[in-house]
């Protein structure tokens, strides 16, 4: 990879921890339990997210 792609993975990487952090920190103060559970799930899926980029970039 030319180090602009690296920096474009970096970007990605980044942003979805960033977003798995909001989401963390988000459905730690929500009381009502069902829009808790969505952006948990949320968190979920920017996690997934985050180990597809990093699993893709660590094989290639």
């Amino acid at each position: 990879m030319t180090p602009k792609e690296l920096l474009y993975v970096k970007d990605a990487l980044d942003h979805e921890q960033h977003m798995q952090q909001k989401c963390q920190e988000t459905a730690s103060q929500l009381t009502d339990k069902s829009l808790q559970n969505y952006v948990k799930k949320l968190e979920n899926r920017f996690c997934e997210h985050f180990e597809v980029f990093y699993d893709t970039v660590d094989k290639g």
